[in-house]
């Protein structure tokens, strides 16, 4: 069963999670002086139109048309659901998925990178720096940033860099100058706090260039909110009320945002993060003031940290690779309004291979997150006898991971 929407459907406006929050949100405070940052504190790195909805109140943000117009060459995604993978199960629950990997990147990240280079552009920036994990940021802003005719530089974590050479290419294609990151360590394997600082010192010593950030931030989950309120829209398509449990995986918390901040005002729907064992942020970390980056050059944020200096193992979900998350994710879990859960590389592989083989679609290592919590969660309700409505956000396709997959088949995952 797949669900689609019209493209005249498609949202106009993003959801904004900050007046829902069940608690007060602490303000991000200024790396020298610790006191709470003003928009001028921010204006080295973002425009003006960013940094008004990093703090918005208002409930809704109006979608610019300049920005519709080239999210619908995609969007509406595709809502499907995942029966070959319940028979396989023999579960009672009815598991959906939202098809983020349909996007010209082939993940959930041009949903923001488009509005982000789109702002930057009206207030006459020309060049954008970022990190990426994976390289599914990159790309995202590499595509973004073609649309506007702007440059990018993108600092790719080390490991990743050497990972996965075909998403520097795609990058590449795209117009974007990819190198790997730290810069000044090249026997580092690199970490995205590492990165980030790379991109952050480039971007503040040029005065037509600004850095784009890829998640954690609340402008960045603010524009991800389109996929959650399209799939409310198909499962209400599809004869569902409302889904019981709506599962993303979270490294910085952007495509758990956007599928489950919309369902957050009900309190009947759980709200589940699926994190790697490697870098357990939400499971393990302390909830605290933490840098964003490793140099110490961003705001501080209140949320769920391992330490800006902890540098996770080379697994092969690069984009869950961060010490820190969004304070927005890390204050729903602090609260006890979402749950987190994590897991080892090897049982995420397991899960994707079992998704591959039943469904026909190659997960990112990172969708292997959410795709073992869905298992999991559809499993108890298999034990409970429970018809349980499972929504999950498929974020990304495998293609460009194959070397990963290689390693899993043949023995030579790190089970870290």
């Amino acid at each position: 069963m797949r669900i689609h929407l019209p493209a005249e459907q498609i949202p106009t406006a993003w959801f904004n999670a900050l007046p829902a929050m069940p608690v007060e949100m602490a303000p991000p405070l200024h790396p020298g002086t610790r006191e709470p940052i003003g928009p001028d504190d921010l204006a080295p790195l973002f425009p003006m139109g960013l940094i008004a909805q990093e703090v918005s109140t208002e409930p809704w943000i109006e979608i610019p048309g300049e920005v519709l117009d080239i999210l619908r060459l995609w969007r509406p995604t595709p809502l499907v659901r995942a029966e070959r993978l319940e028979r396989a199960l023999g579960t009672p629950a009815r598991i959906y998925f939202k098809d983020e990997s349909v996007s010209p990147a082939g993940s959930h990240k041009p949903n923001t990178a488009v509005p982000q280079a789109f702002y930057n552009k009206a207030e006459g920036i020309n060049r954008l720096t970022t990190e990426t994990g994976a390289g599914q940021w990159g790309t995202a802003l590499s595509f973004a940033c073609t649309q506007y005719d702007m440059d990018v530089k993108v600092y790719m974590v080390r490991a990743s860099y050497e990972q996965k050479p075909y998403r520097k290419i795609l990058m590449e294609t795209w117009g974007g100058e990819v190198v790997p990151s730290p810069v000044d360590d090249p026997g580092h394997p690199g970490s995205l706090g590492l990165a980030i600082s790379d991109a952050v010192r480039d971007a503040v010593s040029r005065d037509d260039t600004h850095y784009a950030l890829g998640s954690v931030l609340n402008h960045v989950l603010l524009h991800q909110t389109v996929i959650g309120l399209e799939a409310q829209e198909q499962l209400a398509l599809a004869g569902e009320r409302t889904p019981d449990v709506v599962v993303g995986c979270c490294g910085g918390g952007s495509n758990l945002g956007g599928i489950a901040l919309p369902f957050m005002p009900d309190p009947s729907v759980r709200l589940v993060a699926a994190e790697p064992a490697s870098c357990p942020t939400l499971t393990q970390g302390k909830f605290d003031y933490d840098f964003g980056d490793t140099a110490g050059m961003t705001p501080l944020m209140q949320m769920y940290t391992l330490g800006r200096e902890f540098v996770p193992p080379s697994i092969h979900a690069g984009g869950l690779r961060y010490h820190g998350d969004s304070p927005i994710i890390s204050a729903l879990v602090h609260c006890g309004r979402m749950e987190a859960v994590a897991y080892p590389q090897g049982k995420t592989f397991e899960a994707a291979v079992q998704f591959a083989n039943a469904e026909g679609k190659l997960p990112a290592p990172e969708a292997g997150h959410v795709i073992r919590a869905v298992i999991d969660e559809a499993l108890a309700a298999k034990e409970l006898g429970e018809e349980r409505v499972i929504l999950f956000s498929y974020c990304g396709h495998g293609f460009l991971d194959l070397a990963a997959y290689d390693d899993y088949l043949n023995g030579r995952l790190v089970d870290a």
